[in-house]
């Protein structure tokens, strides 16, 4: 899927990979376009910081995955 349309892997990048949990990383959605969801299909955690609940995306590669590409472009059209 190498420099196609749907899956791109900036390896010039000095965060790459920002996620050590997968071994083809997609950067297409390098800031995750989900984040504003409440019930995105990631895996985020919640944490409280003075007292406000943040979502926590640090641990989730849904988006990196180039197989959910398909998946994130749905979320974002059902918005």
């Amino acid at each position: 899927m190498e420099n196609s349309s749907r899956f791109f892997a900036n390896t010039s990048c000095s965060y790459y990979p920002c996620h050590k949990k997968i071994a083809e990383q997609n950067c297409l959605f390098c800031y995750c376009p989900l984040y504003h969801m409440e019930n995105c299909p990631g895996n985020p955690r919640y944490v409280e910081v003075r007292g406000r609940q943040l979502k926590d995306c640090s641990d989730c590669v849904f988006p990196h995955v180039a197989e959910n590409y398909d998946a994130v472009i749905e979320c974002l059209k059902r918005g």
